[in-house]
């Protein structure tokens, strides 16, 4: 394991212990269905009370059959981006992240897709799968048609990331598509959701995700499934058959309990033949791209080095 950016890591455990003290000092929230944290987090899942800024550069859409989707279009196009928001798999939108797609979308010179899927707990597994999937299949399928290229690439944070990745499993066994999305930008995702050792071990720190917080999201995305079920490669992708899987980027941090899960991906990823370009940041907790932090902007431009030259 080869750990980068060990220049910033004063500055990023400095952020790091201001975050948890700040944590510290406010109540913990109920997550639940129509409870007042969901409600709270779902306005904005850093904690304050202003909604992301929706951009005019944003095109909100709905396509196969009825999953919405927001699209950034620059004037200059050499591929798609499927982008896959996190939270949780409860929180987070389509419009979340406005200005840093519609950025990647200029610089890398990519048509930037974000699905609007639907959000647990009201939407449990498999719902939001189903969402990412019907839009995958749709751009296999209109991709040249709607933005002049077939030139695929698929990502995302946390939960994001996990659905990529479930995603592609799902083209490739349900459709018998592969090599079509060229590349995959997996950032600290949860891969495993029976909990791996470092999950487990993580404890109770009020950084932006933890065991317990792990744990719950898990119970509300797969209720009524024991640990054993949730192993399954349809919930579980570190458990699935990775053969087909196009070159990936896989990043976190060295303070995130999902390190075991980028750490375990990647070899699984390699051993099954496809490229692998692991990322493993000094001192960054989860979520540490939504924050000024100097370690979040060097991601957002190795981000758009590697999907500008992906799939090529």
């Amino acid at each position: 394991m080869t750990i980068t950016d060990e220049d910033c890591l004063a500055e990023t455990l400095a952020f790091n212990e201001r975050f948890e003290a700040a944590a510290a000092s406010r109540p913990l929230r109920e997550v639940a269905p129509r409870s007042a944290g969901l409600a709270a987090a779902r306005r904005n899942r850093l904690g304050g009370d202003t909604p992301p800024v929706r951009l005019p550069h944003g095109r909100d859409r709905v396509v196969a059959g009825g999953v919405g989707i927001r699209v950034f279009v620059p004037d200059h196009v050499d591929g798609v981006y499927l982008h896959i928001h996190g939270g949780g798999w409860m929180v987070g939108s389509a419009d979340g992240q406005d200005e840093r797609l519609w950025q990647l979308a200029e610089r890398a010179r990519l048509a930037v897709v974000s699905v609007e899927y639907r959000l647990a707990p009201e939407h449990p597994f498999p719902a939001g799968p189903d969402d990412c999937e019907a839009v995958a299949q749709w751009l296999v399928e209109h991709a040249a048609a709607e933005f002049g290229t077939e030139r695929l690439l698929i990502g995302g944070e946390s939960a994001g990331a996990h659905l990529s990745v479930v995603t592609l499993l799902r083209l490739r066994d349900r459709h018998g598509v592969t090599g079509a999305f060229r590349a995959a930008n997996l950032v600290f995702g949860p891969y495993d959701l029976s909990m791996t050792p470092s999950q487990r071990s993580f404890g109770s720190r009020r950084l932006l995700s933890n065991t317990d917080s792990l744990r719950r999201a898990y119970e509300l995305f797969t209720p009524g499934m024991d640990a054993e079920r949730r192993r399954g490669p349809e919930v579980s992708p570190l458990f699935a058959d990775l053969a087909g899987m196009p070159p990936a980027r896989i990043v976190v941090g060295t303070e995130d309990p999902l390190l075991d899960d980028s750490l375990f991906l990647a070899q699984r990823w390699r051993a099954a033949g496809a490229e692998v370009r692991l990322g493993v940041v000094a001192g960054a907790m989860h979520g540490f791209t939504l924050f000024p932090l100097t370690v979040a902007e060097r991601e957002r431009r190795r981000e758009r080095e590697f999907l500008s030259g992906a799939g090529r």
